[in-house]
């Protein structure tokens, strides 16, 4: 009883310190409309519910509050934009680059990669990583991409003809497979069931341990935390995710050391070897993590920031590629019209290449081009990206302090009426070229924009090729998607 006392003096110590620290903000953040607050939780309240009641809310605020506004969770105020005007200023200035606290719940998985980190230490990384998403490099994974593709349309066609899935875990299960080859150059398949399972589970369930942390400030903390049932359970979690990347990068090390580092002497080599060789029974396909490791023999990278890398990249990659080919999917469902011009489309794009799959395809797939990126406007994989403000920055209507948090609302801006025309329509021809010349530049970031984009932008799209697959072989009828 003594030490729930203690814990609860020092939280409630913490919060009234650092209510006090953000008063200097917010006689400038108070003069911006925003819902109404409760007495010293603020907005708290209003996104402690389900996933679909806190998104409800943000995106009636959004709506309501249009184009900017304020938020508060205890202590801590936020300002959210859903304008694209906004979104060039804070994404083109680099003084901007470090991303929210929110990002800090992540850390005990990611720690300080590519995702979390910022300054110094993000422009080393992005230097070390952009040669890994060179195209000559992701291209080798083609092959693979189709293998998965095939193993969904074969699960698939084994509903029938009309397909009635909570596609969600389905596709994050292929995709998951997809990433973890790109990634790590190793198939999950290769691992025993109960080890597949616990992987995939373990991922699953830190998304959803981020999204409730994220919503409950007073466990922003990671000491409070800890002392929860949920940090307990994090922790069983963070020891199968990081059991797992340690075992692979020791052993693609191992790999590495048996083959006199062949594949390593130089980012060129990537591009040069078909990496057909086979070791044992596994195959060697390239990786992210081959890259990094031939970073660590030049000094650039521990061990423990290949392991950050890793762990990002799968965090980052399979989730929101499979949500990507949901919403795809989902909306060509529903316009038979249009899935039938895409699939006439691919019938001959297949045609004119000989019956083969591969990259070339999508050269010849103007039209699936302009559905996938119709789609990523009306669903987002990343829906928002928060910031902290590295200077004093002026808004469209307001001036907002540095070291405010601000939450750019990608999902908005993105059906906004000003800058889309009927812009609850799935309609594909909205980027035909003439149509995309005069449109605002930052009315459409579904990669985010500026020099922290996101670095997978291509890798995104040749999941796509699975896509194709699905077209070309499943008449889509029914899909219902869970959120």
């Amino acid at each position: 009883m003594i030490a729930i006392i203690i814990v609860l003096s020092l939280v409630l110590i913490l919060l009234v310190f650092n209510y006090c620290m953000n008063q200097g903000n917010s006689k400038y953040i108070n003069l911006m409309p925003g819902p109404p607050v409760r007495f010293i939780i603020g907005n708290t309240w209003d996104f402690l519910g389900s996933r679909k009641e806190q998104w409800n809310y943000f995106v009636n605020y959004s709506k309501e509050y249009y184009p900017t506004f304020k938020v508060r969770q205890f202590y801590y105020n936020a300002v959210v934009s859903c304008h694209p005007d906004d979104f060039e200023i804070i994404l083109n200035n680099t003084k901007h680059i470090d991303k929210s606290f929110f990002y800090k719940v992540l850390e005990p998985w990611l720690q300080t990669g590519l995702l979390t980190s910022g300054g110094a230490k993000w422009h080393l990384r992005r230097k070390i990583l952009t040669p890994t998403f060179h195209f000559n490099i992701l291209q080798q994974f083609v092959e693979n991409l189709i293998e998965e593709g095939e193993n969904m349309t074969k699960s698939l066609q084994n509903e029938g003809e009309s397909v009635v899935k909570d596609l969600v875990p389905f596709f994050s299960e292929y995709t998951l497979n997809a990433i973890c080859e790109t990634a790590m150059g190793v198939s999950l398949q290769s691992f025993d069931i109960f080890q597949q399972r616990q992987y995939r589970e373990a991922i699953h369930r830190m998304g959803e341990l981020f999204i409730y942390r994220i919503s409950r400030p007073w466990l922003y903390y990671d000491w409070i935390f800890s002392f929860t049932p949920t940090g307990r359970e994090q922790r069983k979690i963070l020891k199968i995710l990081h059991g797992f990347t340690k075992q692979v990068i020791a052993e693609r090390k191992l790999y590495h050391e048996q083959t006199n580092d062949r594949y390593l002497r130089g980012t060129d080599t990537f591009a040069k070897y078909d990496d057909t060789e086979l070791t044992g029974i596994r195959r060697k396909r390239l990786a992210m993590l081959d890259l990094l490791i031939a970073a660590s023999r030049e000094g650039l990278m521990t061990d423990l920031d290949i392991a950050e890398e890793v762990d990002t990249f799968m965090f980052e990659g399979h989730d929101t590629t499979a949500m990507g080919l949901c919403f795809t999917l989902a909306l060509l469902a529903e316009h038979k019209d249009i899935q039938d011009r895409v699939r006439n489309e691919i019938d001959a794009a297949v045609q004119k290449n000989g019956e083969k799959f591969s990259m070339k395809l999508l050269q010849d797939l103007p039209y699936l081009e302009r559905c996938i990126k119709e789609a990523l406007r009306l669903y987002p994989s990343v829906f928002v990206i928060s910031r902290i403000l590295g200077d004093n920055v002026k808004l469209q209507s307001y001036f907002v302090p540095a070291g405010t948090m601000i939450i750019l609302n990608i999902y908005l801006a993105h059906r906004s009426s000003d800058f889309w025309p009927n812009p609850e329509v799935f309609d594909p021809d909205r980027f035909l070229p003439d149509r995309i010349r005069n449109r605002h530049p930052y009315s459409y970031i579904p990669f985010s924009a500026g020099p922290r984009n996101c670095i997978g932008k291509l890798l995104f799209y040749y999941h796509y090729i699975i896509i194709i697959i699905i077209s070309k072989y499943i008449n889509i009828i029914i899909i219902h998607i869970k959120l």
